[in-house]
């Protein structure tokens, strides 16, 4: 069987790996003044407790090409066949890391696909590869197929507070505090495999719409399921699922937490959309 390896870039919990049969390698995450232990934070919940509490915002770091490289080294000896989906290569080197290494190791069982992606979208993209794997499709459609699909995947997310970005140094302190005081959300959005704003909405009820307008517009593919991210907030995404299932609906909508990839820039309470454009 073709091993699939993924990494936390696509907010797969640890268990949720071991779930679907796939392996996942760490884009670690560091804070100044508190420890955080992705293995043990099923739905990213202890992250989200982390971020509110430390005065600065994590680093990420990318997957070194060392890491890789004995990951392949071993299925190269074992004579196995593996498929790699890495976070979008706009976003982290983490692709540029495995695509090193696979030159380094010299085998042809290997492939590594650079999924445009990143969080519930990528993860999206991984489940599918899961899917034609336990159909029994080979490597080479499996990656024929991502590549086919991987840029009509859509990311939306609605954040609740613009406190992460002001961190983050991705808006000025003065713009935040007015934001804050007029209430606005930011939308954002994936856009040629980077993270873009698209609007700023009064208030989340008009954040919503905003999310909602896009779905609409883009016409998603009714053949794949809708996913709809949260972050630590659950009750606030199991709303938002609901509402999105009534106004259009759904039938196929899944939850997902999301992770300290996004997370750390767009801060607890928000909400987002992944779907399949036609």
């Amino acid at each position: 069987m073709i091993r699939i390896l993924t990494d936390t870039g696509s907010d797969i919990p640890y268990l949720g790996a071991d779930a679907l049969g796939i392996e996942v390698v760490e884009l670690d995450i560091q804070f100044s003044d508190i420890s955080y232990d992705y293995r043990n934070d099923p739905d990213f919940s202890v992250f989200f407790e982390n971020l509110t509490r430390s005065k600065t915002l994590p680093t990420t770091s990318l997957v070194a090409p060392a890491q890789y490289l004995d990951i392949f080294t071993e299925a190269k000896e074992k004579g196995e066949e593996l498929l790699v989906i890495t976070i979008s290569s706009k976003i982290s080197g983490t692709y540029g890391s495995a695509a090193l290494a696979l030159e380094m190791c010299e085998y042809d069982g290997i492939t590594v696909v650079d999924s445009h992606q990143c969080s519930y979208t990528q993860r999206m993209l991984v489940e599918y590869a899961v899917k034609l794997r336990d159909e029994s499709q080979s490597r080479a459609d499996i990656e024929a197929a991502l590549l086919n699909v991987r840029d009509r995947a859509v990311l939306s997310c609605l954040l609740d507070t613009l406190k992460y970005l002001k961190k983050g140094g991705r808006v000025p302190p003065a713009m935040a505090v007015i934001g804050e005081v007029l209430g606005i959300k930011p939308a954002v959005a994936m856009l040629d495999g980077a993270v873009a704003p698209i609007a700023k909405a009064r208030g989340f009820e008009a954040g919503k719409e905003v999310l909602w307008n896009k779905f609409k517009a883009d016409g998603y593919d009714e053949n794949w399921p809708v996913y709809i991210g949260y972050s630590q907030n659950k009750a606030r995404g199991e709303a938002f699922l609901q509402e999105t299932k009534d106004k259009f609906g759904l039938t196929d909508c899944r939850l997902i937490p999301v992770g300290g990839v996004i997370g750390t820039h767009a801060g607890p309470n928000a909400v987002g959309l992944g779907y399949m454009k036609k």
